[in-house]
């Protein structure tokens, strides 16, 4: 560090913290411990392909250890906001590749994270169609991005539907592999689809995928094992909000139904489990805490922190091992070059929403 810092430059001590490399598994080791986190930009094209603009974004940012795409659409019948990108087709395919042949000549790493909605979603993104979920309970409120328009009620999948799912989420995972990506990372948080089954207020259903704690988290199992059959689990990361607190309403026996998922990812040797939440200071009573203290408490492998910290209290946290990777969102959208300042203890522009107007 270059002596005669300004007051409130980046420390040493956090440099060293956050600019370790990080072993994730035998095939992945990333140059420091800081992850962009998915950010839904809705720059896409209106075929919901990648362009050459989101590449250029992307690999401002491949400094960072891993890169973890925005959300992006395996199917369909997954989409539920304007302009987001999907990996369904050979031209989605192909718009990927330039952003990870981008990425990758910065030598970064990246990950596409792969999202469908479910329930949040609308007729007029599906052809007509209803939404799909696991169990018709409406969801209330307005669309973002369409303030003239309320979600309402979506369907819920047949028995026979949800293989199909499954299937797809695991073709996405081939796709992501072949348009370059070095892994993918499940969207199980947020009160999208996967989330959908594992909680009670969304997830009614009395058969296979509903009713006990084994069959409500049964999808995302299914969802997990299919992708790692189809690319390997080392290659896969899972995002998880056990607090409900998006879309969903809470229930005190939700705990129970992440408490055996996390135990049965422990078994299955993926990459990592990622907190999904905007603000992981949120205390949840039925989790005894935050949601990142409890996936910490659950799981065993490596967790990726993620909600509303400072530079400073994401170093903090990962010294006192309250998790081992910190993804950061909006730090990352006002300062592309977030790992050359803190290198250089260089003071950070702060985050404004006008930057959201642009792929700065």
């Amino acid at each position: 560090m270059a002596e005669g810092k300004s007051e409130g430059s980046i420390s040493l001590k956090i440099e060293l913290t956050l600019l370790s490399p990080f072993q994730l598994n035998d095939q992945l080791t990333l140059t420091n411990r800081i992850v962009m986190a998915p950010m839904t930009r809705s720059m896409a094209n209106d075929q919901l392909v990648a362009t050459k603009e989101m590449a250029a974004y992307y690999a401002r940012r491949s400094a960072v250890g891993l890169l973890i795409s925005e959300g992006t659409v395996i199917r369909r019948d997954g989409y539920g906001y304007p302009n987001v990108p999907g990996i369904y087709t050979q031209q989605q395919i192909d718009g990927w590749k330039r952003v990870t042949e981008a990425v990758h000549k910065n030598d970064g790493k990246i990950f596409a994270q792969l999202w469908h909605v479910g329930r949040v979603s609308h007729p007029i993104y599906l052809g007509g169609e209803l939404p799909v979920a696991p169990s018709a309970v409406p969801l209330k409120g307005i669309l973002s991005r369409r303030k003239d328009l309320e979600y309402g009620m979506p369907r819920a999948l047949a028995l026979s539907e949800i293989p199909m799912i499954v299937e797809a989420f695991a073709e996405a995972g081939a796709n992501a592999i072949q348009a370059g990506f070095d892994g993918i990372e499940i969207h199980g948080a947020n009160g999208y689809l996967v989330d959908q089954f594992l909680h009670h207020n969304t997830n009614r259903r009395k058969d296979n995928y509903g009713g006990s704690i084994e069959n409500m988290a049964r999808f995302a199992i299914e969802v997990v094992k299919a992708i790692s059959d189809e690319i390997g689990p080392q290659r896969v990361g899972v995002r998880l909000s056990p607090g409900a607190y998006h879309y969903i309403e809470p229930d005190e026996r939700d705990p129970e139904v992440f408490k055996y998922l996390l135990q049965q990812l422990n078994l299955l040797e993926i990459a990592y489990v990622h907190t999904g939440i905007f603000d992981d200071s949120m205390q949840f009573d039925y989790l005894s805490g935050t949601a990142t203290s409890f996936l910490r408490e659950h799981y065993t492998g490596t967790v990726i922190g993620c909600g509303s910290y400072t530079i400073e209290s994401a170093a903090q946290a990962i010294a006192n091992g309250e998790f081992d990777l910190i993804a950061i969102g909006r730090l990352l959208i006002a300062n592309p070059n977030l790992v050359e300042k803190i290198r250089a203890g260089k003071e950070l522009i702060p985050y404004d929403k006008a930057m959201l107007k642009t792929l700065h």
